[in-house]
């Protein structure tokens, strides 16, 4: 199912929802520009290697000095594929200004990096000893959902289900999405001979750390 639109009224201008949707892609499209070697080293000294910070030794000898952890934040604004942002930023689009609206767009942002960190620790705690690049603000969006889910249930998320065009609600859609992160991270990690192709527990911390905090961000005026 691919989100098209959500019915749920916004009340103000998104500015940091979309400023954070600016700085990824500027930041992608740039990187597309840059030679190979020099985009491919940006990936690796900015995006969370895991093995860098369970291996600081490993991590000298590859060029990739202990940065005090702040790949954590620098990896929510790198993407690896044009398919990686154009569906981030989608569901970015739908669901953020509606959550930015409820908290007010700084306790938005605090969220949102809150969440993305919170996810980044959880992706590096799963797997320690990665040695290649988790990037992506998938995370960070996690926590977004979460909060969409809570705050606007029974709002309705328009879907294309090919080939029909269906009205359901957000939590019948935002669930069905935890439901198929939770089985990713099920085949990947018991099934033998699959491989895990994405950051599914950046995905499932950031939900986590979404449902948890997101009360907390709320306007006075909106605690629920």
């Amino acid at each position: 199912m691919i989100p098209i639109r959500d019915t749920a009224p916004c009340h103000s201008t998104p500015y940091v929802t979309w400023s954070l949707m600016v700085v990824c892609i500027l930041i992608f499209v740039v990187m597309q520009f840059m030679p190979y070697e020099l985009s491919y080293k940006l990936i690796y000294l900015y995006g969370m290697v895991p093995n860098r910070y369970a291996n600081p030794q490993w991590g000298l000898a590859y060029g990739m000095p202990f940065d005090g952890y702040l790949s954590f934040l620098t990896s929510l604004f790198l993407h690896g594929n044009w398919m990686h942002i154009i569906f981030n930023m989608w569901f970015m689009w739908i669901f953020a200004d509606n959550v930015e609206d409820r908290m007010g767009r700084w306790r938005f942002l605090a969220f949102y990096m809150t969440c993305g960190l919170l996810a980044t620790l959880m992706q590096w705690y799963s797997a320690p000893t990665l040695t290649i690049p988790v990037v992506g603000a998938s995370g960070a969006i996690a926590g977004v959902l979460a909060a969409y889910y809570f705050l606007y249930p029974f709002e309705r998320v328009v879907v294309y289900f090919f080939p029909v065009v269906l009205h359901v609600p957000a939590v019948t859609f935002l669930g069905l999405w935890v439901i198929f992160q939770l089985y990713y991270i099920t085949t990947s990690t018991f099934v033998e001979g699959v491989t895990a192709d994405s950051a599914w527990w950046a995905h499932i911390g950031g939900f986590i750390a979404g449902a948890i905090l997101y009360r907390f961000f709320l306007r006075k005026d909106e605690v629920v």
